[in-house]
């Protein structure tokens, strides 16, 4: 079904070098920032707006963060740097493989890693530069049941689970079809594995990966599909639920235990993995006036004062001295070895087979 793609290293323009981090000097970038405009930076979570609130209260510039979608960053992005016009300092995107696929390689952005903290992130996501990792984690209702009802991924596809996995649509959510490439570029072996451990028996399948059958399996198993993470941690745990049903779900939506009644309860210890996560990327926008206020958020929001405003929806920071709150609702934190983590050097192949995992969804898919 799918291509097979050999993918070289992607040249991407990384500004400063962690061999350099004696040369970094952060007080002259604060003082250069000063003499810069106002900076504007955007986000998908509206938490961006407590964070440029704190960046603003912490050095004495000033900085608006706007809640906008990925696809509408990412346009609004190409037509300002086409027309000269850049109103846009900073970018924070959740689709690392569009940004790896147009705007990198396309001149519109660039990615800088602040060397003074380039040791304390892993290779992987420095190029480009991943902010933080949305956990999407399988979930299930504490109010029906003291632990997580499944042990094995592979449990999902039988019949006993037929209209009960609640997820948001492949169709409409280009993260999953990013999980369902990343699963068959980095942990095949791994699903194939689980499939044997819960069958006793090899996995014999039509198609050329472990991956693709349990997608297509999944798919024939008639998963609910929703339009948001909202709408499936209802199905799995809102008020008066009666029927179990397992979710994939952001680990955000946690919060609704307490804000909502919600009796959501995180499915750790699930063979091979209990979920992915979805990244977000950094980008500095071509031709922005306020260059090193753009460098100097940027580094902000690799420090545990910056992130603290996502960390506390169970965010994690690619900065591996930053951790999680210890009341984070989810407590993902200690499970996040267990979650596929995005690993961006196959990014561009998720770009390249979106069209061809949802079709490939859509094909097998059974309500």
């Amino acid at each position: 079904m799918m291509k097979t793609y050999l993918i070289s290293a992607l040249a991407l323009t990384m500004g400063l070098g962690a061999a350099h981090a004696e040369e970094f000097d952060l007080n002259a970038l604060i003082e250069a920032a000063k003499s810069e405009p106002p900076l504007t930076v955007y986000d998908s979570t509206g938490k961006i707006t407590d964070m440029a609130e704190g960046f603003a209260a912490k050095y004495g510039l000033q900085a608006t963060g706007t809640k906008t979608k990925a696809t509408a960053q990412l346009e609004t992005i190409i037509r300002e740097v086409q027309a000269g016009n850049v109103q846009t300092d900073v970018s924070f995107i959740s689709d690392v493989p569009a940004t790896i696929g147009q705007l990198l390689p396309g001149g519109f952005a660039e990615s800088w890693v602040p060397p003074d903290l380039a040791n304390d992130i892993a290779a992987e996501a420095r190029d480009p530069l991943l902010v933080v990792s949305s956990p999407n984690v399988l979930t299930f209702n504490t109010a029906l049941s003291k632990t997580c009802p499944i042990t094995n991924i592979w449990q999902l596809t039988e019949p006993e689970w037929k209209g009960k996995v609640a997820m948001q649509d492949p169709l409409g959510k280009p993260s999953y079809t990013d999980w369902f490439n990343q699963m068959r570029s980095h942990a095949d072996e791994k699903i194939a594995a689980a499939y044997e451990k819960q069958y006793g028996k090899p996995l014999g399948t039509e198609f050329p990966s472990a991956t693709e059958a349990f997608v297509a399996a999944l798919a024939k198993n008639g998963p609910l599909l929703t339009d948001s993470d909202s709408a499936a941690a209802e199905a799995v745990a809102a008020p008066g639920q009666t029927q179990p049903f397992v979710g994939l779900v952001s680990a955000a939506k946690f919060r609704d235990n307490a804000g909502s009644g919600f009796t959501l309860g995180l499915c750790h210890g699930v063979d091979p993995i209990i979920g992915f996560s979805n990244a977000t990327v950094a980008v500095i926008v071509k031709g922005t006036d306020s260059p090193n206020a753009a460098k100097l958020f940027i580094h902000y929001a690799m420090t545990a004062e910056g992130i603290a405003p996502q960390a506390e929806d169970g965010k994690v920071s690619s900065n591996r001295t930053v951790g999680l709150p210890q009341n984070e609702p989810s407590g993902i934190g200690a499970h996040m070895d267990e979650v596929l983590a995005y690993i961006p050097s196959s990014g561009l192949q998720d770009w390249d087979t979106r069209q061809d995992w949802q079709d490939f969804w859509r094909l097998n898919y059974v309500r």
